[in-house]
């Protein structure tokens, strides 16, 4: 239990339902910050605290230590609140289900430092907790087959883990995972990677990716939009019997 959080919360006279009532949430949403692991989203995180008179850092230290890229932590921070996640990806592993070395490979000719790349791999496969905790998130991932094909840093055995790696996180029992065969004729996957984010409290937000920036998008229309693209890849993805097939086989060539 974050006992900060419990001592800071009665000691200024709040409840959950009354703390929510004040952040326009859900009295379960608020409730969940008292476990570990679950910090409010940035945009709440300020007033939170400032409710409860305590600085941030003493409420929620992981919010400070956090080492993935700022521009990233909103998406993160939707992640851990997320009931369920669609994600498509045109060329990379997700990063919720790479392995230290691939992760580490992405990062390959960027101008980065050792430390820094450290700490973005680090970032990274903290997030793959939310996959691992009670009740998480279902996962529905669908991958284009090239992904499988093309090998990170040209490393052989680095594919072979990673795709072995995936056929483990498919067992997952919140996790589904398809590919679309390299021999599927053009399709709206190929405008780009996106995940789509469903809420406790029914929303939805997605994460676009460009080479430029990558950006949260709110607006239902836009949302519609996703779903509805989202439905024709899933359209042309193998089921997930054939799919695992697939991995093994993928797995077995790069050995």
């Amino acid at each position: 239990m974050n006992h900060a959080f419990v001592t800071a919360l009665a000691g200024a006279g709040h409840t959950a339902e009354s703390l929510a009532e004040r952040l326009g949430l859900h009295p379960k949403t608020v409730a969940r910050w008292a476990n570990p692991g679950h910090i409010p989203q940035s945009r709440h995180r300020a007033t939170v605290a400032n409710l409860l008179g305590q600085p941030i850092e003493a409420l929620w230290p992981d919010a400070v230590r956090r080492r993935e890229p700022v521009w990233f932590r909103p998406w993160v921070d939707i992640e851990r609140e997320a009931v369920a996640l669609r994600a498509f990806q045109l060329a990379w592993v997700p990063g919720l289900l790479q392995t230290e070395a691939y992760a580490r490979a992405t990062f390959i000719g960027q101008p980065l430092t050792a430390d820094e790349v450290t700490d973005l791999v680090a970032a990274r496969l903290d997030r793959q907790g939310v996959l691992h905790r009670p009740r998480g998130p279902l996962y529905v991932v669908v991958l284009d087959e090239q992904v499988l094909r093309r090998a990170a840093a040209g490393d052989r055995a680095l594919m072979a883990a990673q795709v072995a790696h995936l056929l483990v996180c498919a067992e997952l029992p919140n996790v589904q995972l398809h590919v679309v065969p390299v021999d599927t004729p053009t399709y709206p996957g190929l405008d780009g990677p996106f995940v789509i984010a469903e809420l406790r409290d029914g929303n939805r937000v997605a994460h676009v990716d460009s080479q430029a920036r990558a950006q949260i998008i709110e607006q239902p229309s836009e949302i519609a939009t996703l779903e509805r693209r989202w439905e024709r890849i899933r359209g042309e993805a193998l089921p997930r019997a054939r799919t695992l097939e697939l991995l093994r086989e993928v797995a077995a060539a790069w050995t």
